[in-house]
């Protein structure tokens, strides 16, 4: 069945536009209020944003939401989105929100939702959650005493510092390394630089002043540039990038070179392989994910299981197979001994402990393979199914002909934005070229 509301990540949009509005946001709150309200004791939810302007009208019309269905709301204020999952399980909430478009612009916003247990819903709750939106809800409607109230819990933020601390390796701290910290004026600005402090390290944070508008603009995993230009300037031993709701993460090391996911999986997996922690006998990554880390798990008797893109389907086979480390080349690292989602410092601490461990340069550690020539471009579409094009569908059937069994082609819409993405790679660089050229080309012909 078709989604109205509910994308590949939650509900997203542009805030105040055709989708994400304040009614829309108050609807939701009472639908899967409505939905996870369970026992007699007085159920609450958990909600925290990241810093867009909008995110104050979304978090009052969501509060307005399950408190009228008589839901206890506890306001967590800037806090990361795996810090809300794990805020959900350590405060025994009924459900959690978080209010984030993540790496998008200011301008846009969302909403994703956590069961109990800190996992992010199926496609079946989301569904009733759907019905629920649209159906008249006035018979679940609480009165008097039942009606919830809201208050801010000052003491999040410490729980989650804390957290992510002690997933560090006993014995270990970060005494003796300069961290460029860059938190994309977003979710991790406060919480992030407090641990990395806390731990030892020579914190110089940026993307630390968010203005309700600045969030992911010009800092960021989206634009490593201005952690690279801050690591040369400071001479530090390593520069970390979040995104806006800090799910992810880029690596810059010591050179200004970007580290992308799919080497910090790879340094992390045979870390743990090391430490006889890894489960599963190797990781899960989607198709996005580099040949070269396939091949490099291969030489360490390792598998790579790939599935679609979205962090989401990669938790779902590493629960389903019993792998405990998973993630995307764009940084979403899922470590599920510690979280039940991508968490960007988590991931970027157990780097940190690599690097105390081995006591050699980032740039050598996280060469971890040899990458094979790989092209992603973007295309954007207004509307229409560009994909479902029969001039489209031969140009990907051609291309994955040219590649031939050595090399692999990957066309998919985005589940976030009206863009269409193409990703080629093989060992030969002008093959790639031609082929992710063409199959552009095609798309932008017909869209």
């Amino acid at each position: 069945m078709a989604r109205k509301y509910f994308g590949t990540d939650g509900i997203r949009g542009l805030a105040n536009g055709d989708k994400l509005t304040p009614d829309l946001a108050l609807r939701v709150g009472m639908a899967a209020g409505t939905k996870f309200v369970r026992g007699d004791h007085r159920n609450r939810v958990v909600i925290g944003k990241d810093t867009r302007r909008s995110g104050y009208m979304i978090e009052q019309a969501l509060t307005a939401g399950f408190t009228a269905v008589g839901m206890d709301v506890y306001l967590l204020g800037p806090m990361p989105t795996p810090a809300v999952a794990m805020l959900t399980r350590s405060l025994r909430a009924d459900l959690g929100v978080m209010i984030s478009a993540s790496h998008n612009p200011y301008d846009d916003n969302g909403i994703k939702l956590f069961r109990p247990d800190g996992y992010k819903l199926s496609d079946e709750i989301e569904l009733e959650i759907e019905r629920l939106i649209d159906a008249d809800m006035t018979a679940y409607l609480a009165r008097g005493r039942d009606i919830g109230r809201a208050h801010r819990d000052e003491e999040a933020r410490t729980r989650y510092i804390e957290y992510a601390k002690r997933t560090l390796p006993r014995n270990i701290d970060l005494t003796g390394l300069r961290v460029v910290l860059d938190c994309a004026n977003g979710a991790a600005y406060k919480v992030a630089p407090i641990a990395l402090w806390e731990l030892g390290a020579e914190v110089f944070a940026i993307g630390v002043e968010p203005n309700g508008f600045n969030i992911n603009y010009k800092v960021g995993s989206t634009a490593p540039e201005a952690v690279a230009a801050k690591v040369k300037e400071v001479r530090a031993d390593i520069g970390i990038a979040l995104d806006g709701d800090a799910d992810r993460v880029i690596i810059i090391d010591e050179k200004g070179n970007v580290v992308d996911g799919d080497q910090l999986m790879a340094v992390i997996a045979e870390s743990w392989l090391e430490r006889q922690m890894l489960l599963g006998g190797g990781i899960v990554a989607t198709v996005m994910s580099n040949l070269g880390l396939e091949r490099h798990l291969m030489g360490l008797g390792l598998t790579l299981e790939r599935t679609q893109v979205g962090d989401r389907y990669v938790l779902e086979a590493m629960r389903a197979k019993g792998f405990n480390v998973g993630g995307e080349q764009s940084g979403h690292i899922i470590l599920s001994d510690f979280t039940t989602t991508g968490d960007g410092l988590v991931a970027a601490l157990q780097l940190l402990a690599v690097l105390k461990q081995k006591g050699v340069p980032v740039s050598d550690i996280c060469s971890r393979f040899v990458k094979v020539p790989q092209l992603l471009r973007s295309v954007r579409f207004r509307s229409g199914k560009p994909l479902e094009h029969k001039q489209v569908i031969q140009a990907i059937a051609d291309g994955q002909a040219m590649l031939g069994e050595t090399g692999r082609l990957v066309v998919r819409a985005s589940g976030t934005e009206p863009v269409i993405r193409v990703m080629g790679e093989a060992d030969d660089a002008g093959l790639v070229e031609k082929v992710v050229g063409q199959v552009e080309a095609a798309i932008r012909e017909v869209a």
